[in-house]
């Protein structure tokens, strides 16, 4: 199966975050499954970096990229489809991140589940099939 992971569930991969449930954590590292990470989560960290959000995540995107990759999971590009998508993704009154609305973008268009710890994600389930991590 392919999953496309938001960015919380990526940097609590990264860290070893133990929030992310064991099975959860299971169909992340199961080789028949492929985990797809958007450019989007990778632009979202960095940006979090960069304003102090996110000490405990010291390693440079590059090096982000690098672990990811090893990790077996692959980098998915952000592609104009998705940012069409973008526009058929309501914006809810109590949900306007950019970076979510965009990786449910991402989903629709890419026809994939979204593996997701947001509860907010939950609001979208009639656009994109949600896993509840």
């Amino acid at each position: 199966m392919v999953y496309l992971v938001d960015t919380q569930i990526v940097i609590w991969f990264l860290l070893f975050d133990n929030n992310l449930t064991p099975p959860i954590y299971d169909l992340l590292i199961d080789t028949n499954n492929s985990i797809l990470v958007s450019q989007v989560s990778l632009f979202e960290i960095a940006i979090k970096q960069t304003i102090g959000k996110l000490p405990e995540l010291d390693k440079s995107i590059s090096e982000l990229t690098t672990i990811i990759t090893n990790d077996g999971f692959d980098i998915l590009p952000l592609q104009n489809e998705h940012l069409a998508e973008y526009s058929t993704v309501p914006l809810l009154p109590n949900h306007k991140d950019p970076f979510d609305r965009l990786i449910i973008a991402t989903a629709i268009s890419e026809g994939l589940p979204i593996i997701s710890a947001d509860e907010k994600f939950s609001l979208y389930q009639n656009l994109v099939t949600l896993i509840k991590a």
